[in-house]
Order: structure tokens, then C-alpha cells, then sequence
């Protein structure tokens, strides 16, 4: 088979011969397919497309509604960008309306290295390093761990610091600004210092709102802040990449430190993960390629000294519970008992650190030392006293019996009468 060539244009293409295309033609309408076509008759697949669309042997067109010029592409370009929104197929509604004969395809040829380039820069962050003690990265993470044979969902609380990378877990099971500022003031004290910033997530816990460039706090988290001397920043909406080193901590807490792990009471993963915390930190870490600890041995001079031991953050929270009726309260999964007299009524729980007080009408009526195993019952016993009453005690004899109301006994009396009366009686005659 012979092909000549010709330029239109400034694309040169090959032409087929005249012969060729007849048998192209036969060829479909004996039911060949045009890849099977392609390979019998040696020309390329969309060459054969070509031509059984019509195109006339010896010539080869390239129609301008398949190409677009130097402008064109530009302007394709540009409303890809702007008004388009990135959508290849507003862009062919707009150069269809300015005079453009060109296919949807053929746009999206145009833009697809734009497209590209977006892509990679919407995933693409640049590491940022930070000197030793500027910075510690704190944020929470969910996981389901069988404890005592059951699952609870566990809220873990992780701080990175920014330049050794020593990481500090804490287990809670619950996530509310108590516990934040609980977690962060752990973490301080379990590096010895205090870092100059302290970068969190957008939760409501701690960020109520945002204003152009300035960020509302909560005020719990505020003084937090100016107890222990550090500057409180917050990552920008929907760009939690710019706290990667804590995303990826969270991420290795719950795969490699909990794992599929159980565990036979919550105070066990605690100790476990106290344990997990020191063999992380001696590993080799595979961004810096130096352990933790070794990093942290320049990085611990350059944090701030942890303030005195009388500021302690606020971990005091209240509830209002109603009493159930086997005379008991739930606050952080844990039940609490009340005296049995405040049954279904509303009370006040306060829960500190390591006390649980319940209020009704600003009195105290149950105290208790604060229990964290999950769904546990701490109970005093005196507050049992009258629940369970004796069945006398509890239906006192009424002075005015009702004149319809008669004893047990002469039931029985009426039945025995009944029994001997139908033994006396004459049998009905058979018929």
C-alpha cells in the first residue's frame, strides 16, 4: 500500500489511496469492526473512522471546527479560569456563543494541563519548619476501643511539637473545651515547657467565629493562653494541611498506638498509651531521620517555663440531670446515685477534676470521687435506703375499708359451697 502526504496547515497527515478506502468500505458492510478493519488493510484506526464518515478518498481535511488558533486557545484558557469556574463545558457554551466552530473535546484538550496544574496546587503544601520551641500542634481524633469487653468511643487528644516532633496523647471520653484545655495543660507539663504558639483546628470547642483576619477564641481557651504565656492561632478553614504534623499524629495514634488493641479498663489504655508515648519518641523519625528525644534535647532550652503550680485550667463543668427512677445520674457515661427521695426530679451535677457533686436547690445531696472507667456505677449505699419498700409499708390498711370489700377468705368459702352443693345435686336425666 502506498500513502502520500500533504500539510495543511502546519499538520502534516498521510492520505489514503483511493482502492483502500473501497475496501474500508466493504469491509463494514461485511460487519468488521474499524479496529479489525484497521489491522487488515495496515492504516490506523481513526483513519478508518474517517473515512467511513464520509471523507472522500486522496483527501484529508482538517476541519476548523476541530481546532482552535492561538487566540482561541488562549480564550479558552481564560474563561476556563475565570467565569467557567473550571467546568471545560461552560467553556464551549461561551466560544460557540463568540463565533468558535469547535468541539466540546477539543476544549477540553486545550484546558486539561490547566486543570492539572489546579489539581496539584489545591493538594500541594509546602512543610513548614519551625524553630525549636515556637510551636505545638494540638488536635483530637475518634476511635471505638473494646474496653471491659465493650465498645466506647474513645476521644483522643494529640500535641506535636513543631520542631523535635515528641508527640503527647491523652485519652477522654468525651470532646468539649474542658477537656482541650485539660489536654493542652497536660501536654505542657508532660514536656516540661511551654512553646510561644499553640496551633488548633477551627472546632467550635475553641474557635467561636471569625471576622476578615481575626478570630474569636473561646474565653476559656483566652486564659488558658495567658496562664501559661503562649500566643493561641488557628488554621485557616478547610486547610487542616497547615497543621499536617498533628493530622498525621492523630492518624499514627489511632493506627499504630490503639490499633485493634483491648484493653481491660480505661485507666489499662492509659497506661498503655503513656508507655506507647516513650517508645515513639526514641524512633527514628522519617521526615527529620533523628529521634524525637534527640531533637528535643535543643528544643526543650528554647521553651518557656511552665507557670506557677497553683494556676491549673478550669476543668469544673455543671450538667442538668433529672434523677432516674432507680435514683441515679449520668455525666461522661459514668451513673452517680442520689438519695432515693430525689427520683425524677431535677438536679445539678458539677464535675471537677476529681469530684462529682450533685445540687438540688444549692444544697449538696451526693458527693462522689470522680470515676473515668466508662459506663461504670459508683453508688453510696445509704442513698438506697427506701428504694425497695416492704409491700406492707408501701399500701398501709385503710381505716374505712370499702363496705364492698371482703377477705380472701370467704372466696374460698364461696367456692367449697359451690362444689358441695353440685356433688348433691341430681344428675340431668339422659335423653
Amino acid at each position: 500500500m502506498e500513502e502520500s502526504s500533504t500539510v495543511v496547515g502546519t499538520v502534516e497527515v498521510s492520505m489514503v489511496e483511493p482502492e483502500i478506502v473501497v475496501r474500508i468500505k466493504a469491509l463494514q458492510a461485511a460487519g468488521w469492526g474499524s479496529r479489525r478493519i484497521a489491522d487488515d488493510v495496515g492504516v490506523s484506526r481513526n483513519a478508518v473512522k474517517r473515512y467511513l464518515r464520509g471523507q472522500a478518498a486522496g483527501e484529508q481535511i482538517r476541519p476548523s471546527s476541530r481546532r482552535l488558533d492561538d487566540d482561541g486557545v488562549a480564550l479558552a484558557r481564560q474563561l476556563f479560569a475565570g467565569e467557567a469556574g473550571g467546568n471545560a463545558v461552560v467553556v464551549h457554551e461561551e466560544l460557540l456563543k463568540r463565533g468558535y466552530d469547535v468541539s466540546e473535546r477539543t476544549v477540553q484538550r486545550v484546558v486539561v494541563d490547566v486543570r492539572i496544574q489546579e489539581q496539584a496546587s489545591a493538594v500541594a503544601t509546602m512543610r513548614f519548619e519551625t524553630e525549636p520551641g515556637e510551636q505545638m500542634q494540638i488536635d483530637f481524633g475518634e476511635k471505638y476501643v473494646l474496653i471491659n469487653g465493650v465498645e466506647v468511643k474513645v476521644h483522643l487528644m494529640a500535641g506535636v511539637l513543631g520542631f523535635s516532633r515528641r508527640i503527647f496523647v491523652k485519652a477522654f471520653l468525651v470532646e468539649r473545651a474542658e477537656e482541650w484545655r485539660e489536654g493542652i495543660a497536660a501536654a505542657f507539663r508532660h514536656f516540661g515547657g511551654v512553646t510561644r504558639t499553640v496551633l488548633v483546628d477551627n472546632t467550635r470547642c475553641l474557635v467561636i467565629g471569625r471576622a476578615d483576619s481575626s478570630i474569636q477564641f473561646n474565653v476559656g481557651f483566652l486564659e488558658l493562653s495567658k496562664d501559661f504565656g503562649f500566643l493561641p492561632r488557628a488554621c485557616q478553614p478547610y486547610r487542616a494541611r497547615t497543621k499536617g504534623k498533628i493530622e498525621n499524629g492523630v492518624g499514627y495514634v489511632k493506627k499504630n498506638g490503639l490499633a485493634a488493641r483491648s484493653f481491660p479498663s480505661f485507666a489499662a489504655l492509659e497506661e498503655h498509651l503513656s508507655s506507647w508515648m516513650v517508645r515513639v519518641d526514641a524512633r527514628i523519625h522519617g521526615t527529620t531521620h533523628e529521634a524525637p528525644t534527640t531533637r528535643f534535647e535543643r528544643e526543650k532550652p528554647k521553651l518557656l517555663p511552665l507557670p506557677s503550680s497553683s494556676v491549673k485550667p478550669q476543668t469544673t463543668r455543671t450538667f442538668d440531670r433529672k434523677v432516674s427512677n432507680d435514683a441515679f445520674v449520668d455525666v461522661d457515661t459514668v451513673r452517680y446515685s442520689v438519695p432515693v427521695e430525689f427520683v425524677r426530679r431535677m438536679v445539678r451535677a458539677e464535675r471537677s477534676e476529681d469530684r462529682v457533686r450533685i445540687f438540688h436547690g444549692g444544697v449538696v445531696v451526693a458527693d462522689h470521687q470522680r470515676n473515668k472507667e466508662p459506663r461504670a456505677i459508683v453508688q453510696d449505699q445509704r442513698h438506697r435506703d427506701g428504694l425497695f419498700k416492704n409491700a406492707a409499708d408501701a399500701l398501709p390498711p385503710s381505716s374505712n375499708p370499702s363496705p364492698l370489700a371482703r377477705p380472701l377468705d370467704a372466696y374460698a368459702d364461696i367456692v367449697n359451697e359451690a362444689s358441695k352443693s353440685s356433688a348433691t345435686s341430681p344428675s340431668s336425666p339422659k335423653r
